[in-house]
């Protein structure tokens, strides 16, 4: 690099106008955290023995069993349906995070977002 010359930031950075947008995405990205953790998905498995509520924040809000399922004594099938149904619930509930943080980020053009 010769001197007295500093780095040039590309054109396309645009400085103060990428900060700017830098800074709408943070506040974006705020607002759509918390509208996940509003949203809740409904998952159900053992055909329909257990459903878990879950929110877009992947926090469990509730499980339910069916009488039948309760009834049916048998601990390991209802661990396993239990474990299913929670798995499925964070998947899908990840899944919807993932796509409404990547609508907010995507605007940007920055890799990796």
């Amino acid at each position: 690099m010769s001197r007295g010359r500093g780095m040039k930031m590309p054109s396309n950075m645009g400085g103060g106008n990428m900060m700017a947008k830098l800074a709408k995405m943070q506040e974006e990205m705020v607002k759509t955290q918390e509208a996940l953790a509003g949203e809740r998905i409904a998952v159900t498995a053992g055909g329909g023995a257990v459903t878990v509520v879950i929110s877009g924040a992947q926090h469990i809000q509730s499980i339910t069993l069916s009488p039948e399922m309760i009834a049916s004594g048998d601990a390991e099938m209802i661990g396993d349906t239990l474990v299913a149904a929670i798995n499925e619930a964070i998947e899908k509930s990840q899944a919807l995070a993932a796509e409404r943080l990547q609508s907010v980020s995507g605007g940007l053009g920055l890799p990796g977002m």
